[in-house]
């Protein structure tokens, strides 16, 4: 099941599709804590991050300072394929756009501040069409 890598196929093919939901970053010092299903889990040493929904993190007393939109990118993008993150990064940072980029198996998952969902999924659909 290996995935692609050729740049343009990438960038014709990543279809951007958006993830309903307000999104957290959020860090918790040992396992996650009951009551949460993160998105994304990250173990470093200063503590585990972890991408959950707001509410979730709400609810849990969890700080954050940072609310994302999610943005799946459809194409099944191979681990070892160059390019992709650095077109799609310069595109959103060109429209002064922030961009958290995480790989998945299958796919790239982006988290973009969420009042600025629907302008990076417009950048990210020109940048599939002039591919």
């Amino acid at each position: 099941m290996t995935g692609e890598r050729d740049l343009r196929a990438l960038l014709s093919g990543m279809r951007p599709e958006r993830n309903e939901g307000r999104f957290v970053f959020t860090t918790v010092p040992g396992a996650v804590p009951d009551g949460l299903t993160p998105v994304v889990t990250v173990a470093e040493p200063e503590g585990r991050t972890l991408v959950v929904p707001q509410e979730e993190a709400d609810r849990a007393g969890l700080a954050y300072d940072y609310v994302a939109g999610w943005i799946t990118l459809r194409v099944h993008s191979a681990l070892d394929a160059v390019g992709l993150t650095a077109a799609v990064a310069t595109a959103l940072a060109q429209a002064g756009l922030s961009c958290n980029v995480v790989a998945g198996f299958h796919h790239d998952h982006l988290f973009v501040p969420h009042d600025a969902t629907d302008e990076a999924l417009r950048r990210l659909r020109a940048l599939a069409d002039q591919a």
